[in-house]
């Protein structure tokens, strides 16, 4: 897979690949730097790559004006966590916490775009959190992704009505029931249609691109700890 090219900018700049690679770059930097997909592949690509690979929780995030709603998954197993009431640097500071104390790895953050997958206002509010969430998390070498939600939260409600729960119980959950779903989207899909936000400070580029923890429970073996591997092309 090409090298993608990211460039000076001052606003989020969204990088395309060539037709048949559907993973984006979205960063914000300083100086002109060549960057690999292939460095910093999503847990996605590598339990697809390797079935053996073990790897943090993914966190899946729902962000509202109000509430956010969370879900973790490790592979196919979604389950709705938590909805929180907070916004700007306390919410980013919580998120960050609940990720320390459940193992996650990877933020999965639902991206609100139009029925046609064009941006909305809403969309660029959910960009500037994720902005700034991903310089928290490389911090930690987690990542941070954009996965488009579109339909989410319609198939959250449908899924609770199924489940058989209440008005009232489905009023404070609904959030982290869209938040599993745009996990359940994201496996689904292999990973093939995120975006990966990109802190412009090239030294947390480079914490992010040395993959797992060194924490055996997050890598099977020694091997595992500098992993940089080729995720598969997806369809056409």
């Amino acid at each position: 897979m090409a090298h993608l090219l990211a460039a000076i900018s001052s606003p989020p700049a969204t990088f395309r690949p060539a037709v048949g690679n559907s993973l984006r770059l979205t960063s914000k930097i300083e100086a002109i730097r060549a960057v690999s997909v292939e460095e910093i592949p999503p847990n996605a690509v590598r339990r697809k790559r390797d079935s053996r690979w073990r790897g943090g929780f993914s966190l899946g995030v729902d962000l509202g004006l109000a509430r956010t709603g969370l879900a973790l998954s490790k592979g196919y197993n979604f389950r709705p966590f938590t909805v929180l009431e907070l916004r700007g640097q306390k919410l980013e500071l919580r998120i960050i916490d609940i990720a320390l104390k459940q193992e996650v790895d990877e933020f999965i953050i639902g991206l609100p775009l139009s029925s046609d997958g064009k941006e909305t206002p809403q969309s660029n509010k959910v960009r500037s959190v994720a902005g700034r969430l991903a310089v928290r998390a490389a911090e930690r070498g987690w990542r941070v992704y954009l996965q488009e939600e579109y339909g989410t939260t319609i198939e959250a409600m449908s899924d609770m009505v199924d489940r058989g729960l209440g008005k009232s119980a489905r009023e404070g959950k609904q959030d982290a029931y869209a938040a599993a779903k745009v996990l359940e989207r994201y496996f689904l899909e292999s990973g093939q249609r995120i975006e990966l936000v990109l802190p412009k400070q090239l030294d947390l580029q480079e914490k992010l691109k040395m993959g797992c923890s060194k924490d055996s429970d997050y890598c099977s073996d020694e091997s595992d700890l500098l992993i940089i591997c080729n995720p598969p092309k997806p369809p056409i």
